[in-house]
């Protein structure tokens, strides 16, 4: 019978070692400009389905 508690805990703590380094070079966004971008680009699908139809 396999043990399969021995390959999810390698696994997991793969995955915590990937996620717990932290990138120095990465285009950092702020998350409200992001929220904002999408809210104004579906106005603008919208504003522009509306003018179309």
């Amino acid at each position: 019978m396999p043990d399969s508690r021995r390959s999810g805990f390698s696994s997991a703590a793969g995955l915590i070692q990937y996620y717990d380094m932290e990138e120095t070079r990465a285009l950092k966004i702020n998350p409200y400009l992001v929220i904002g971008l999408g809210l104004a680009a579906a106005v603008l699908v919208e504003v522009l389905n509306w003018r179309l139809t």
